[in-house]
C-alpha cells in the first residue's frame, strides 16, 4: 500500500503523487499542488510517469487497455 511520504496516510494505488491532498496543499499550496497533480496525471495517461522506476506494476500495455 502506498502512503503519503509526509504524514503517512494511506493512498490509493491509482494515485500518481506520495502525497495527500492535505499535506500537498500545506507543502505547496491549493493551486501549486492541483498542477502537480494534473501534469502527473497526464503524464501517466502518455506512459511517461514511470520512466526509470525499478517496478512492474505498470506498464504502457496497461495503460493501453484503460483507454
Amino acid at each position: 500500500m502506498k502512503k503519503c511520504i509526509f504524514c503517512k496516510k494511506e493512498l490509493g494505488e491509482n494515485d500518481v503523487m506520495d502525497v495527500c491532498k492535505p499535506c500537498g496543499f500545506a507543502v505547496w499550496g491549493s493551486k501549486m499542488y492541483e498542477a502537480i497533480k494534473e501534469n502527473m496525471e497526464h503524464a501517466k495517461e502518455d506512459g511517461d510517469l514511470f520512466q526509470g522506476s525499478i517496478t512492474d506494476t505498470f506498464t504502457k500495455t496497461n495503460l493501453k487497455s484503460r483507454k
